[in-house]
């Protein structure tokens, strides 16, 4: 079912639509190499042999997983024979294309730059990390898009209808429920909705053939999560999690605790993220959620995979609810800024070590007043030669209080002077 032309692909509207980029260059013959980024099945090698066709370039095909060095060489000399004997271009479809390593993608840039083949790079991987910078740069990324529920019906239904390519021939009655289903299940991939197809109508043994919810749940395997540890779909789904939790949404960080769970991320690199969230988000507006965050990582090491998700469930949902101040994060930052950048303060002489022999011919700790020997443990002193202002609690959580007992103490301190 893979579309002939232009009008009978499905999705990515918003470069393939009327009016749009991709289209405007296609239809002024002024395609240049192109890469293609998105997720499996919505449509990068299809969308390729459409434009093979449209263009009337010749076009070859590689597969980066297979193809080594001395396979490249060989088409690109096949492109210029070809151009100069019948003034054709060529398109090189590379699929995986992330798959070379620098010295291969090195090859094509000659003739991606003289403009003797077209490119057309596809890939699953970011490719400003995956793909070498001189050969993005003379490319156009194309950043495709996973099929909504409602192009994935379109696909299935052109299946069902077409007597040549598809399943028309035979008679199928497709329940409601069942379409539904591989619309949601397939995630936007074009290729796991077909195959459920496939397989559900052509194990029938007799027409015609009822596709019921039952067939199509028996017919497509069980979810298999995009991941990979180094790769978007890690980094991602993390900034998703960390930013639920800082933005007060139990519910979207439950959901992306879930999805890192499913994909197979490490439960220690969940648990390390949750402590941060902890200090970094809450802070001293609560801090028992530093406390809960720090016994659910202690119980990952502890439990285990399956149990260690209710421990990461708790301290999740309650550093989501939690209030929230990122006060002390700021203090640090400001602090370490000053160190960096700015004049070393003296530990004044009353602050430092007495302990040793021979400090008070130092001076060291002459003078140095014992908190706990005045009322209220608390006593004015100078424990900067400067004054310096990083800590500002907010008026939430437990920092309210906090910030009320600071006001009085530096009200205190502005009367004694």
């Amino acid at each position: 079912m893979r579309p002939r032309n232009l009008d009978e692909f499905v999705g990515q509207e918003h470069f393939l639509g009327e009016g749009k980029l991709l289209r405007r260059l296609l239809q002024a013959d002024r395609l240049g190499s192109v890469i293609f980024y998105g997720p499996p099945g919505s449509g990068k090698t299809a969308l390729a042999h459409v434009i093979a066709q449209h263009t009337h370039c010749a076009f070859r095909q590689l597969n980066a997983v297979a193809a080594g060095i001395k396979e490249v060489r060989e088409i690109l000399d096949e492109a210029r024979a070809e151009l100069a004997d019948t003034g054709k271009r060529t398109i090189l479809f590379v699929d995986e294309l992330h798959r070379f390593n620098r010295a291969q993608q090195d090859v094509l840039l000659p003739d991606v730059e003289e403009g003797r083949i077209i490119l057309i790079g596809a890939t699953t991987q970011n490719p400003f990390f995956a793909i070498n910078s001189p050969l993005l740069s003379r490319s156009q990324i194309f950043t495709f898009q996973p099929l909504t529920r409602e192009q994935i019906k379109v696909v299935v239904e052109r299946a069902l209808a077409d007597p040549e390519r598809g399943l028309g021939k035979k008679q199928i009655r497709v329940a409601p429920e069942a379409l539904d289903f591989l619309a949601e299940i397939c995630d936007g991939d074009a290729r796991r909705a077909l195959s459920a197809l496939e397989v559900g109508v052509l194990s029938a043994d007799k027409e015609p053939i009822e596709f019921t919810l039952a067939v199509a749940q028996d017919s497509i395997q069980r979810k298999v999560m995009d991941f990979d540890p180094t790769g978007d779909a890690h980094y991602d789904m993390a900034s998703a999690f960390i930013k639920s939790m800082r933005g007060s949404d139990p519910d979207a960080s439950i959901y992306w605790l879930a999805r890192m769970l499913e994909s197979g991320e490490d439960p220690r690199f969940i648990a390390r993220r949750v402590v941060i969230c902890a200090s970094e988000d809450v802070g001293n507006a609560d801090p028992q959620a530093l406390v809960v965050a720090a016994a659910a990582l202690q119980a990952v090491e502890f439990v285990g995979l399956p149990e260690c998700q209710l421990p990461l469930a708790q301290a999740v949902t309650y550093i989501a609810t939690a209030p929230k101040s990122n006060a002390a994060t700021a203090a640090i930052g400001k602090a370490r800024e000053d160190v960096r950048s700015g004049r070393t303060l003296e530990v004044p002489k009353h602050l430092r070590d007495a302990s040793y022999k021979g400090a008070k011919k130092f001076g060291h700790g002459e003078g140095y007043k014992y908190s706990h020997d005045y009322e209220g443990g608390h006593v004015e002193q100078e424990y900067l030669p400067e004054v310096r202002r990083y800590y500002e609690p907010v008026d939430r959580g437990y920092e309210a209080e906090i910030k009320r007992r600071m006001e009085d103490l530096r009200g205190s301190k502005e009367k004694n002077k």
